[in-house]
């Protein structure tokens, strides 16, 4: 038998969250995305040393701070400067559920030109999310049309 150099169950690109919290996060995850935990791997001191989540299709993959080792989450460092894209069936209701449970609002839910309805926050670990549902199938030439009308309607400040 030969070994597959990409798991059967992952996707090529798999997002890898330092949190000072994993467990904490875990359970906001687990409560506003819907994911599930695939795996939990425990470390020294209470912390997680590894963990899995299954969201959809997709895997992201999660840990405790450990800054003797350079791993060091988001509220650490003062920030982050990615945002993770995830597709939800209702965007509202997650949303909704993600500042109840402390999530920092970013963006209000909105219809997006592109044929999204979408919304950003930073969940309480300090990682931002833009949760979505896709609500129209947008043709390129109109997308085309609409994205120069939203870049023009940003330049004016509108």
């Amino acid at each position: 038998m030969s070994v597959k150099p990409v798991p059967e169950d992952f996707q090529r690109v798999t997002p890898y969250l330092c949190t000072d919290g994993a467990a904490d996060a875990i359970d906001f995850y687990v409560s506003v995305l819907g994911a599930t935990e695939r795996m939990r791997v425990a470390a020294p001191g209470g912390k997680i040393g590894h963990a899995e989540l299954q969201i959809g299709n997709s895997v992201v993959m999660l840990a405790d701070e450990f800054p003797e080792m350079g791993f060091r989450g988001p509220k650490t460092v003062g920030g982050t400067p990615v945002t993770l894209y995830v597709y939800v069936e209702d965007v509202d209701a997650v949303f909704a559920e993600a500042v109840a449970r402390g999530a920092t609002e970013l963006q209000a839910v909105r219809d997006e030109f592109y044929g999204d309805r979408a919304g950003q926050f930073e969940d309480p670990f300090g990682h931002r999310w833009n949760v979505a549902t896709h609500v129209e199938d947008v043709p390129p030439d109109e997308l085309e049309k609409r994205a120069k009308q939203a870049m023009q309607a940003m330049e004016s400040g509108g």
